[in-house]
C-alpha cells in the first residue's frame, strides 16, 4: 500500500530573501516588478512643482531608470559605502528615488522630520555622522541652516535653488544611468531613522537591510497584496506608515502608490476617489479629520475602495465605526506596527474575522510575549515583547537603551495590550501614558473611546493632571462637531453614566484644534500642557464647591 506523500513545507520568508534579493540590498526591493511589469504605473506624484496638484505617473521601468541616474549623481558627488545622506525634504517621488538609490551605493539614508526644532535637526546631523544632505529649502529651511552651520561637505537642493548648492534636479537630468549595485551583508544597516520619545532627543534607529527585506517578503508571502491594488501616501515619507506601510508593500507586488504633499482632508478624499485608490492607510487623527467632511464623502465615487486602515497611536473603536457608516461596505480596521519592530500584529491566516478594536494575533515567524510591572510573563494583559529578523539591531549611539530595550533579540515594546481567549490583541496605550488615578489603572485610549461615544464629541485627547486626593486624575482637550457646543459638565456627566468613576475627566477644555506632531499623531505632552496652564491641580466637585 503506497502512503500519501507529506505535504512539502512551506519556505520561510527568512528562507526566500537569498533567492530572491540575491545582492541583500534593500534599495532594489522592487526590481521582481521591474522585470515583470516595466510598463505599468509605480508610481503617481500629485506633489507636482512647487507641491502643486500636477499629476506625473511614472513606470516601473521609469523609475528604475530615475534611480539609477541618482546612483550616479550621488556617486560622481562623491557618496560611496559608508557614507551618510540627509533627506530633509516633502513627499516627493524624488524622496523615494534618492532614499534607495543611496541604498544601492552602500550608503545610509537618514530620514529627517524636518518639522522639529533647529536643536533637533542638528543633533541628529551630528548624530548620523551625515556628511551630505538633499533638502527643498522651500519645506526644510531650518535643516539647510543647520547643515550650513555643521559644514556639511555635500550639499543638493532639490526643486528650490538655494545659494551655495548643487541643484540636484538639473545633475539628474543630465546623468546616465548606474546600474549598480553593492552587495551587503544581512545584518548591515541599511537606513537610519529617528523616532522621537517622549523626554529627551530623537533616538537613531538602525535597521539592517535584510531585517528590512524580510518584512517585505513576510507581509508578500502571508497577505499578498496583487498587482492591480493601488495605495495612498499623505503622512510625512520619513514616517514608517507611509514607507512600510504603503510603498514597500505595493511595489514590491507591482501594484501603485499615489504621492500626496501633505495631508489635506478633502485632498485625500478626491485623490482616493479621482486615483481610484484600493487601499488607503493613515493614522487616526487623519481619519479623524476626513469624518468631518461627511457632505464631501457623500458626494464622491469610492467604488474602488476597499480597505481604510489606520494605526500609529491608539484608535479609538468610535472612530472605526463612524468611518465604517460614512464608507459602507469598505474594511475599516486598526493596525499596529513600530518603527523599531515592524507588522507586529496581523489578521489571521484562518480566516477567522478580527474583532472590532482588536489588531490582529501572532503571525507567522515571529515570537510575541506579555510581561506585567514585575517582570514576569503574563497571560492575559502587559507590556508586548517582539523577536523577529526585523528587529532594530540597535539604538545608535546609545548603548544603554540598546541594552535596556533589546534583550537577548526580544524588543520591550513599551506598549500595553490585553489578549482574549482567542488569541486577538487589544492595544490599550503606551505605558508611560497609563497613569492610576485613585488606586485605578487608567489608559487614556479607554477614556477616548468613551468621549467619542458623545453624540457632540468630534475628536478629544486625554492626558493625566496632578489631582489633590487621587494623585493623578484624567482631564480632556476635546473638539466638539462641527455646530454643537457641549459643556463640560453635560461631557463629565456622560461619563459618569456611560463609564466607570475613574475615567471620568476631572477637567474639560473645549478646543477648536488638537495638537498634533509633526507625524499627525496626538501631541499629548502640548496637551498636558494646555491643561494644566488652564486648570493646575486638580480636584473633586464637592471640593471645588465647598
Amino acid at each position: 500500500m503506497n502512503e500519501a506523500a507529506p505535504p512539502a513545507r512551506r519556505a520561510s520568508a527568512l528562507e526566500l530573501i537569498p533567492a530572491l534579493h540575491p545582492t541583500g540590498n534593500l534599495g532594489a526591493f522592487f526590481h521582481m516588478a521591474v522585470a515583470a511589469r516595466p510598463d505599468a504605473v509605480a508610481l503617481v506624484d500629485l506633489t507636482g512643482p512647487g507641491h502643486q496638484p500636477a499629476p506625473r505617473e511614472l513606470s516601473f521601468a521609469a523609475l528604475e531608470d530615475e534611480i539609477q541616474r541618482a546612483v550616479a549623481v550621488l556617486r560622481g558627488a562623491g557618496l560611496g559605502r559608508g557614507g551618510r545622506l540627509a533627506l530633509a525634504l516633502g513627499n516627493s517621488a524624488t524622496y523615494l528615488v534618492v532614499f534607495l538609490a543611496a541604498m544601492r551605493l552602500g550608503a545610509l539614508p537618514v530620514p529627517l522630520n524636518h518639522k522639529l526644532g533647529r536643536d533637533a535637526i542638528a543633533f541628529m546631523l551630528r548624530d548620523s555622522r551625515a556628511g551630505a544632505i538633499l533638502a527643498d529649502p522651500a519645506e526644510a529651511a531650518t535643516s539647510c541652516e543647520a547643515a550650513e552651520q555643521a559644514g556639511l561637505a555635500l550639499r543638493l537642493v532639490t526643486r528650490t535653488p538655494r545659494a551655495g548648492w548643487q541643484d540636484f534636479d538639473a545633475l539628474l537630468a543630465a546623468a546616465a544611468p548606474d546600474p549598480a549595485i553593492e552587495a551587503v551583508a544581512f545584518d548591515e544597516q541599511a537606513f537610519q531613522p529617528y523616532t522621537a520619545g517622549s523626554t529627551g532627543m530623537p533616538k537613531g534607529i538602525a535597521l539592517t537591510h535584510g531585517g528590512m527585506l524580510w518584512g517585505i517578503e513576510h507581509a508578500q508571502a502571508y497577505w499578498p497584496v496583487a498587482s492591480a491594488e493601488r495605495g495612498i501616501v499623505a503622512a510625512p515619507m520619513f514616517h514608517k506608515n507611509a514607507m512600510r506601510g504603503v510603498i514597500k508593500p505595493m511595489l514590491r507586488a507591482g501594484a501603485s502608490v499615489v504621492i500626496l504633499p501633505r495631508f489635506e482632508a478633502a485632498s485625500f478624499l478626491r485623490a482616493l476617489a479621482n486615483h481610484r485608490v484600493t487601499i488607503a492607510g493613515g493614522v487616526p487623527a487623519m481619519y479623524a479629520e476626513i469624518a468631518r467632511h461627511e457632505g464631501l464623502i457623500r458626494s464622491l465615487d469610492f467604488a474602488a475602495l476597499k480597505l481604510l486602515s489606520m494605526g500609529s497611536s491608539a484608535v479609538p473603536v468610535e472612530l472605526l465605526d463612524r468611518l465604517s457608516a460614512l464608507f459602507p461596505g469598505i474594511l475599516v480596521k486598526e493596525s499596529y506596527g513600530l518603527t523599531e519592530g515592524g507588522g507586529v500584529l496581523r489578521p489571521p491566516l484562518d480566516g477567522r474575522k478580527v474583532p472590532r478594536g482588536s489588531v490582529g494575533v501572532v503571525p507567522p515567524e515571529t515570537e510575541v510575549k506579555l510581561l506585567g510591572p514585575d517582570g514576569a510573563l503574563h497571560p492575559t494583559e502587559g507590556e508586548l515583547w517582539v523577536r523577529c529578523p526585523y528587529v532594530l539591531k540597535e539604538y545608535v549611539n546609545r548603548p544603554d537603551l540598546t541594552a535596556q530595550r533589546i534583550r537577548d533579540g526580544w524588543l520591550c515594546t513599551g506598549d500595553l495590550f490585553r489578549i482574549d481567549a482567542e488569541g486577538f490583541f487589544y492595544f490599550l496605550g503606551r505605558s508611560d501614558d497609563m497613569f492610576v488615578c485613585g488606586g485605578e489603572n487608567v489608559y487614556p485610549k479607554e477614556v477616548e473611546n468613551l468621549l467619542l461615544g458623545h453624540p457632540e464629541v468630534d475628536d478629544a485627547v486625554v492626558v493625566p493632571l496632578a489631582h489633590a486626593t487621587k494623585g493623578m486624575a484624567p482631564a480632556a482637550a476635546i473638539r466638539p462637531r462641527h455646530g454643537t457646543s457641549p459643556s463640560p459638565a453635560a461631557i463629565q456627566d456622560y461619563c459618569a453614566a456611560n463609564g466607570p468613576t475613574h475615567t471620568i475627566p476631572r477637567a474639560v477644555l473645549m478646543v477648536e484644534d488638537l495638537p498634533l506632531t509633526s507625524a499627525g499623531k496626538p501631541d499629548r505632552k502640548a496637551v498636558q500642557a494646555l491643561l494644566q496652564q488652564r486648570f493646575g491641580v486638580l480636584a473633586s466637585r464637592r471640593e471645588r464647591d465647598n
